[in-house]
């Protein structure tokens, strides 16, 4: 009867500790191997707009910009094949959260909010914000908007700025949107990454709009990093040694000259 009793209790012992170990073999194997984090073998699936020229746009049917040509670059690095699931703001980063890709590639920057729930690369590109008002705006200064109905994407960067200086934000699907309703007199204006607001201006009529600069004692440049969930450890580094490989043979430079001309890859002095 002892006999039985210590034969059962030794294999329970044996049963937990092949399972820890086992488990812990699984951990270390996540950890080690950063394959273990992809939503689908092979490939580096990201999330984006496409909506946010030159980050990410549609151009003839294709996706392009330089987070598209970027994200390229880095799977190909990997020996992957970049994926992009294009998605709306209001969803893309709940489809983060669910797994329906690896990582976020959207002209994302770290917030306190964000990094309680998400891990965030070492930033890519640095950008600064500009205000776009109507031509015949009495508007001075950022200061001005202050109870303004400035229009921006809802929980964007951009509108995070705008309410930080006490205006009204009212949502809009793209920018395009947004500087179409201040030239038709239905907003005071919206606060956008000069990146985007340059680009938007070289390629579209800028008619009855305005840009005022906003100084830069004003604000801090807008780091821009790939999001990934909190337990993709392992290709979160992974993928931070490929940015800082590209960045040191010329790449990423290269890439923001094409689409932005000018080099937004570092933070400037």
């Amino acid at each position: 009867m002892k006999f039985n009793k210590l034969f059962k209790s030794l294999t329970v012992l044996l049963a937990v500790a092949g399972t820890g170990a086992l488990l812990a073999s699984c951990g270390n194997s996540s950890a080690k191997n950063y394959k273990d984090n992809l939503t689908n073998n092979g490939k580096l699936t990201i999330g984006l707009e496409g909506t946010y020229a030159p980050y990410s746009y549609r151009q003839g049917g294709q996706l392009k910009g330089f987070e598209v040509d970027l994200a390229k670059d880095v799977a190909k690095k990997m020996g992957l094949k970049a994926d992009f699931v294009q998605t709306k703001w209001d969803s893309l980063i709940a489809g983060l959260g669910s797994n329906r890709y690896d990582a976020v590639m959207n002209n994302m920057t770290v917030t306190p909010q964000r990094e309680k729930l998400y891990s965030f690369s070492t930033p890519y590109a640095y950008s600064y914000y500009t205000l776009i008002t109507k031509s015949n705006s009495s508007m001075k200064s950022i200061k001005d908007i202050k109870g303004m109905n400035i229009v921006d994407g809802a929980g964007t960067d951009n509108a995070v700025v705008a309410k930080k200086f006490g205006a009204n934000i009212s949502s809009t699907p793209d920018n395009s949107t947004g500087y179409q309703l201040i030239q038709q007199g239905r907003a005071d204006g919206t606060v956008n990454a000069i990146p985007a607001w340059k680009y938007y201006a070289k390629n579209n009529s800028t008619k009855g709009l305005k840009e005022i600069d906003v100084p830069t004692k004003l604000q801090e440049p807008a780091a821009t990093s790939i999001m990934f969930n909190k337990n993709s450890k392992a290709l979160n580094k992974k993928v931070n040694q490929v940015l800082e490989q590209l960045r040191k043979d010329g790449t990423m430079k290269k890439l923001s000259m094409k689409y932005f001309g000018s080099d937004i890859t570092s933070k400037k002095d």
